[in-house]
């Protein structure tokens, strides 16, 4: 098992190559987007995202001062826009209150604390928690989702109803702990769910971990 997690990640980057991975311009942006992609694909995130920026309103005191029921309606294309408006609210509360909406702040602080304080705003759970400290603060966490479980449970590297913590554990005791390759990492897993180990019909022939 330790082997096939690092030759895992070889044999996804010699494949798809970097996917430069999270796509945003601002910290903000990304932690505004890990919100908004829970229980959606990111071409959803991606349209309501334009929707914030066609308004410019995509700063912490912006969307601060924006009605629930006009955010609700620019994310829409996000799906569960209305819980995700409130959501957003939430953090964005946390983040002005705590950091002044800076994210340089933010990534000052360490770790395991940060990822505590997230945990703690309602609506952020662990996907999405890692994903702000890794994507948008450069915080050296793997991020767990739905396509990672699946890949590694047909691999028979986990049972299919492994615990994030679980899972989390194997990438971070069998790889260096590197911000730069958990980002990679992810994204490969990503790219490698979305197009070849579908959840129905999968395309085994063509896998690069076949």
């Amino acid at each position: 098992m330790k082997k096939r997690i690092p030759l895992y990640y070889r044999l996804l980057y010699s494949r798809f190559g970097p996917q430069n991975w999270w796509p945003a311009e601002t910290p903000f942006e990304v932690m505004i987007g890990a919100i908004l992609t829970q229980n959606t694909g990111w071409s959803n995130v991606e349209k309501a995202i334009r929707n914030l920026k066609k308004v410019k309103a995509l700063t912490p005191d912006k969307l601060s001062a924006m009605s629930i029921g006009r955010l609700a309606r620019l994310i829409l294309p996000s799906g569960y826009y209305n819980l995700k408006a409130m959501r957003l609210k939430e953090f964005i509360r946390f983040f002005l209150r705590e950091y002044r909406g800076d994210a340089r702040l933010m990534s000052a602080e360490k770790t395991e604390f940060l990822r505590n304080q997230l945990l703690a705003v309602r609506g952020i759970g662990p996907e999405t928690a890692d994903s702000i400290l890794l994507y948008a603060l450069n915080k050296p966490v793997f991020v767990v989702d739905a396509y990672t479980k699946r890949i590694l449970s047909r691999h028979g590297l986990i049972e299919p109803d492994a615990g994030y913590q679980e899972v989390q554990d194997l990438f971070r005791k069998n790889l260096k702990n590197s911000v730069k390759l958990f980002n990679e990492y992810h994204a490969l897993l990503v790219k490698l769910g979305k197009d070849l180990c579908l959840k129905t019909k999968p395309r085994c022939n063509i896998c690069p971990l076949k």
